[in-house]
């Protein structure tokens, strides 16, 4: 007799148990599939922009310099569009730098292979920022101050070398962000896969 009801006590409390650790099991799922629906979300930005930036260093400005008429138009939409591309490019690093932090507990992942996405990212905003607000600002303030079309100023002119410098400049800011994207993407997309 005691040990029926040795039984039944060992049996309610394994019943007990089990319905505990369905009780735990459910929001532990709903954190999984928040986490990989964040996973999501955040290659899809950064794929837009990476897909936008390739579109645009390789599409629109070989385009827009190959069919216009006038350099100096075929530079004003390409300055605009860069801008575009630029800023997106930082608000889109920020925000998945903000992102990675706030989902590094719940995603099971190396710490070097954190830190680097945390690099990369932090390198997409970076560049983008300066590739904007200082580079492509001081070739805009260069052109003004040319007074004319850029193709109209002599080769060998100060402010025509500047601006062929920055340019340089402008080209490796943007290389830098779109290779730094590209890393952050792998480890983003990686992560995603083994969640």
């Amino acid at each position: 007799m005691e040990a029926k009801v040795n039984e039944r006590t060992a049996g309610a409390r394994t019943g007990s148990n089990a319905r505990a650790g369905e009780a735990t099991a459910a929001p532990r799922a709903a954190a999984a599939a928040g986490g990989a629906l964040l996973g999501d979300v955040r290659l899809l930005l950064l794929g837009i922009w990476l897909g936008a930036a390739i579109f645009f260093s390789f599409a629109v400005a070989p385009s827009a310099f190959a069919v216009l008429p006038a350099r100096e138009l075929a530079g004003a939409i390409v300055t605009r569009t860069i801008g575009i591309v630029n800023i997106g490019g930082l608000l889109i690093g920020l925000l998945l730098l903000a992102t990675a932090f706030a989902g590094r507990g719940a995603a099971a992942m190396k710490k070097r292979a954190w830190t680097v996405e945390i690099f990369a990212l932090a390198l997409l905003g970076l560049a983008t920022g300066v590739g904007h607000w200082i580079i492509s600002a001081r070739m805009a303030a260069l052109r003004l101050s040319m007074g004319r079309p850029i193709d109209e100023v002599a080769q060998n002119d100060p402010l025509r070398l500047a601006f062929n410098n920055l340019h340089g400049y402008s080209v490796a800011a943007m290389t830098t962000a779109m290779l730094a994207g590209l890393v952050a993407f792998i480890l983003i997309a990686r992560r995603n896969r083994n969640a």
